[in-house]
């Protein structure tokens, strides 16, 4: 080492230390059961990360959570939900950069472009956090009927779902098949998008320093046809929504008919950038009727 060579000269670049992204099941982040793990690429070929290869195993402990949260959290008032909601949209703000960066990883877009559509997954968290109130009011209310009843009609949470997310929008599609089915009362198994889970996990972990109950969202990530089937199958699974399942869609259908559960087939492809209405609310909505007899 020369004399004008300082110790800081000497230090050779820093290597890159890449994340292995584990589960999120029951508010924790565990490995996979099998411990296995599959390499993340961008659609140049780059190494990005690692993520858990969610197993059977997997998605039957991300079940038993979201049922052990459904009923405390259907059980909170519309109000408190929304309250949750609107957190959510503020923690994905306070980490507009992560989410951006995860984007143009994931989809090799333009950074303008990632920027808008984490704009766009946060406008989406406050539009459904707005919803949790006023649900009850638009699709519930007295019903007419002759005779001394009076009769009313109220929405409530289906249950346990699990949402497949669509996997050319990992992260505004995500958020919008999402945020509707926790908004009212349910909680949720979601598998990622199989090619770019990264929007997925970064919102985990956004999810974990939010007001979120535990166990009111897990996310799976890996091969979608792992653990399809098992979700499918479940009799503890309340409804299913298909949009990201691809070529696996009717034979999860099918699947889900032995349990007798409520299935969201996917459409002809959505437009994410849109603004929703209450077509991915309703689905996931049970209406029950009460009557009871008025005196004379």
């Amino acid at each position: 080492m020369s004399d004008h060579t300082t110790a800081q000269d000497a230090v050779p670049a820093r290597l890159p230390v890449p994340k292995t992204y584990k589960l999120y099941v029951g508010g924790a982040f565990p490995r996979s059961e099998s411990g296995r793990s599959i390499p993340v690429t961008a659609p140049d070929g780059r190494h990005l990360a690692h993520a858990a290869l969610a197993s059977r195993k997997d998605a039957r402990d991300a079940v038993v959570a979201a049922r052990a949260a459904f009923a405390p959290w259907a059980a909170r008032t519309a109000f408190n939900r929304g309250q949750i909601l609107y957190r959510i949209a503020e923690m994905m703000e306070g980490r507009r950069d992560h989410f951006a960066g995860a984007v143009v990883d994931a989809l090799g877009v333009p950074r303008p472009r990632a920027e808008e559509a984490v704009d766009a997954a946060v406008d989406r968290w406050i539009h459904y956090a707005g919803w949790t109130d006023k649900v009850a009011q638009v699709l519930g209310g007295a019903n007419p009927v002759s005779g001394p009843f009076d009769n009313a009609s109220a929405p409530e949470p289906t249950g346990v779902v699990a949402v497949f997310a669509p996997q050319d929008a990992p992260l505004l599609g995500l958020v919008s098949v999402l945020a509707p089915v926790i908004a009212t009362g349910n909680t949720a198994v979601l598998v990622a998008s199989e090619s770019a889970p990264l929007p997925a996990v970064v919102l985990a972990e956004a999810l974990a320093t939010s007001d979120l109950p535990s166990g009111v969202v897990n996310i799976l990530t890996g091969r979608t046809a792992d653990v399809a089937p098992a979700l499918a199958a479940h009799e503890d699974v309340d409804a299913l929504d298909l949009t990201g399942a691809g070529a696996l869609a009717a034979d999860l259908e099918r699947a889900a008919a032995t349990t007798l559960t409520r299935v969201l087939r996917p459409g002809p492809r959505p437009d994410w950038w849109a603004l929703p209405g209450l077509g991915r609310i309703t689905p996931f909505l049970e209406t029950k009727t009460v009557w009871q007899s008025v005196g004379r």
